[in-house]
């Protein structure tokens, strides 16, 4: 296969007449390559062929003649004019086509991309709800083993105090119930049992940042409380020497422990506290034992108080 080849000053007038030189080839060969008047008006005939920008190829080197040029007339310059806008025509049609491909090839990307991004934001917020929910749950397990853990701190100190479960104080039998209103004892409001706690309160104040110091003279408080309740009769339990270095240290340097023992019943005797045995008030020291114990399990105690 070979181009033809084609009247060169023919292919020269019509480039010079602004048609791209494979067209000038094509529009020559097929008019006869006779004159720019019939390579003008194949032109126009053939406009819309779509090889019409492509050289044509044939199976042999066929020599043409070169025919004699002819002059360029005004008709044939308006032919060429012609074909030239409908070649920018087309040429704007086609890019004008091309660019509305490309928009909808944007517009399906942007859709896409915002759909990935919405799946994304949902499964992200499921997960968070999901982690929160997770949250709540640990949240709630967590406050009722607190909760379970003080009430079996509560029943152990009860039992170290020598103390009745509530489940038994509660359920007490007529006899009992009834020997004990023939007893005459001291009612103690919530005011005595306020001064306890109050007291406790001021200690924890007084030394803020010294929770283990704060812990070892609760106690210590809770065993002076808890031998006496377990041992109401013997004098040594119910007698505290105040020099003692060990008192001293754990009890009698914080602020406001001396006075928590006097609340108890205890009294200032020359250098010793002292609980006479008639003054022995079991269901004040019982009161002091709770107390005592709440001060060291629930981590709120003291927090709301006033300063």
């Amino acid at each position: 296969m070979a181009v033809p080849k084609v009247n060169e000053k023919l292919i020269e007038d019509l480039e010079e007449m602004g048609f791209p030189h494979a067209r000038a080839t094509r529009a020559l060969y097929y008019s006869g390559n006779t004159s720019l008047e019939d390579a003008i008006s194949w032109m126009v005939d053939h406009e819309n062929d779509t090889d019409i920008d492509e050289i044509p190829l044939v199976d042999v080197d066929i020599d043409i003649d070169t025919s004699p040029s002819f002059p360029i007339t005004e008709e044939m310059r308006m032919k060429a004019q012609y074909l030239r806008e409908q070649m920018r025509e087309r040429k704007k049609n086609e890019e004008k086509i091309m660019e509305r491909e490309r928009e909808k090839e944007r517009i399906q990307s942007g859709k896409k991309l915002l759909e990935a991004k919405r799946i994304a934001e949902e499964n992200e917020r499921k997960r968070n709800l999901s982690l929160r929910k997770a949250e709540k749950e640990e949240e709630q397990r967590a406050r009722s083993d607190i909760l379970k853990k003080l009430e079996q701190d509560k029943l152990n100190r009860r039992s170290i105090l020598g103390l009745p479960l509530e489940s038994q104080a509660n359920v007490r039998s007529p006899a009992i119930v009834i020997k004990q209103e023939k007893i005459s004892k001291p009612v103690y409001t919530t005011t005595k049992v306020e001064h306890l706690r109050e007291c406790l309160r001021s200690l924890k104040r007084e030394h803020k940042g010294e929770d283990a110091r704060i812990r070892r003279a609760f106690e210590t408080l809770l065993v002076y409380v808890g031998n006496v309740v377990k041992n109401p009769n013997e004098e040594k339990y119910r007698k505290i020497r105040l020099s003692n270095p060990l008192f001293q240290d754990r009890v009698g340097s914080l602020y406001g422990g001396v006075e928590f023992l006097e609340l108890c019943g205890f009294e200032r005797t020359g250098d010793f506290l002292y609980l006479p045995s008639e003054k022995v008030d079991m269901e004040l020291l019982s009161s002091a034992g709770f107390v005592l114990n709440s001060a060291m399990t629930n981590p709120y105690f003291g927090l709301l108080s006033t300063c």
